[in-house]
């Protein structure tokens, strides 16, 4: 009786295990089925000029080699974000320098598109088609994804017959930054979803089959270039943003805060008597800037901006740029082991920001560094603005500890600690008070105009 009750047991548990498989398996195919008329292959053709030499013709032509057009053809994707206007959404390098564009609808038709507008700092684009009977989708709150949920790739990898390919993953990470080049703005999706050549502008998909994500890039792990179980996406929220941008202006605005960040390590978090490693340190506040109007002040470090928690430099300046210029902003900031909240009005950035991003005589002290207070004569030879004070380092040793972090001659030394120096009497203080720590923090000035801290072991 008992074998008969376990064994009814182990039934009905296949069964209902079939069942959530059933399930699961129908909740992917509907969002495949519902997302694929959205997703277009993006065609792209480019002339190239060659020069091309005939049998004996570098000898005999009278005027040298012909030049030669070739055509040449690559493939991405996209997504149809407004089907009454035939906007479609894309990557940025797709359609960039291209002579020709013309996507393909999962119905075989084929339309010539144009170019409203690109933003290559987010790798982003925004194409429209004359066309009827379009389907678009529905965009999703990348804000809400979680580490962990299933999501659907949608594209159209290395080739058109492979056209409206699906695959399924997890977001394996969000957030991501420092992929692509320092330039560019970055928060990115990390999924494990495959994704190769050709998804580029691509649908992330969640399971409510809304838009997350725009596939931008892959990290093969060598030089084959094929998936690894490591793409990225720009998420909607970003997306979104920088298409209504395109879309109304044919540009994008952003905003600026006027300082200049670095992360946070241990032993910078050390030094600075703060608990996290979370947030922006401040190495530089920006003359005439909204952070120096707020009065945000070197070694501050920013932890939140209007309630949204920062967790490193990439993440201020995606928040910082991605909101509405003129807008006042609550910012938390800890100063000297404190918390404090200022308000910042931010300014439209632009288009090419100014980027402020420095020893009475000593000998080399114990990081190898020969520091004096800035003369007339100083400021001459380094190249010193009249408004920067500090002490100038005029001699270091290659072999010690400062050489070996970065520091070099004609940097400026303007804080030890978060406390400003300005004489080498003032120094040896703060020196000897940062003795109990075991390590001090340096405020440089670096001659090509950024700000750096460096922590030295004492």
């Amino acid at each position: 009786m008992k074998k008969i009750v376990l064994s009814i047991l182990f039934i009905g548990s296949l069964v209902a295990q079939n069942s959530v498989v059933r399930q699961f398996s129908k909740a992917f195919a509907d969002v495949a089925e519902k997302a694929k008329p959205a997703v277009v292959t993006i065609i792209t053709d480019k002339v190239i000029s060659m020069r091309q030499f005939d049998d004996f013709g570098f000898f005999f032509q009278p005027n040298g080699p012909r030049q030669r057009e070739f055509k040449t053809n690559a493939l991405g994707s996209g997504v149809i974000v407004d089907s009454k206007k035939g906007y479609i959404l894309t990557n940025n390098h797709v359609v960039d320098e291209m002579d020709g564009i013309r996507v393909k609808l999962i119905d075989k038709r084929e339309f010539e598109a144009t170019i409203i507008g690109t933003d290559p700092k987010t790798d982003l684009a925004i194409l429209q088609i004359d066309a009827d009977k379009l389907e678009d989708i529905q965009m999703g709150d990348s804000e809400e994804l979680r580490v962990g949920e299933w999501v659907m790739a949608v594209g159209s990898p290395f080739s058109e017959n492979l056209s409206h390919t699906v695959t399924t993953g997890i977001v394996s990470a969000i957030g991501r930054s420092n992929i692509l080049d320092s330039g560019s703005y970055e928060d990115f999706i990390q999924t494990d979803a495959a994704i190769n050549p050709g998804n580029s502008g691509g649908a992330l998909l969640n399971m409510d089959g809304e838009l997350i994500g725009i596939n931008t890039a892959i990290a093969t792990g060598g030089y084959e270039k094929g998936n690894r179980g490591v793409g990225f996406a720009i998420p909607s929220s970003m997306a979104n943003r920088i298409m209504s941008d395109l879309i109304d202006k044919g540009y994008v605005t952003r905003s600026w805060l006027g300082v200049i960040i670095q992360d946070l390590d241990s032993e910078t978090a050390d030094a600075l008597d703060i608990n996290t490693r979370n947030g922006a340190l401040i190495a530089d506040v920006v003359k005439d800037s909204p952070a120096e109007a707020a009065g945000i002040q070197e070694g501050d470090v920013i932890v939140e901006f209007n309630g949204r928690s920062i967790a490193n430099t990439a993440n201020l300046k995606n928040v910082v740029s991605l909101s509405t210029p003129e807008t006042t902003n609550r910012v938390k900031v800890i100063r000297n082991g404190s918390p404090k909240t200022v308000k910042v009005t931010l300014q439209e950035l632009p288009e090419n920001p100014q980027q402020f991003a420095t020893r009475d005589r000593s000998t080399l002290n114990n990081f190898g560094l020969q520091l004096r207070k800035i003369s007339s004569s100083l400021r001459k030879k380094y190249e010193i603005d009249e408004d920067q004070d500090g002490l100038v380092v005029t001699r270091i040793d290659p072999n010690g500890e400062a050489y070996g972090k970065g520091i070099r001659e004609g940097d400026l030394i303007k804080r030890v600690g978060t406390e400003k120096v300005d004489s080498i009497n003032r120094y040896n203080r703060l020196i000897e008070k940062s003795k109990g720590k075991g390590t001090v923090l340096f405020l440089v000035k670096k001659p090509s105009g950024g700000s750096r801290y460096f922590t030295l072991n004492l």
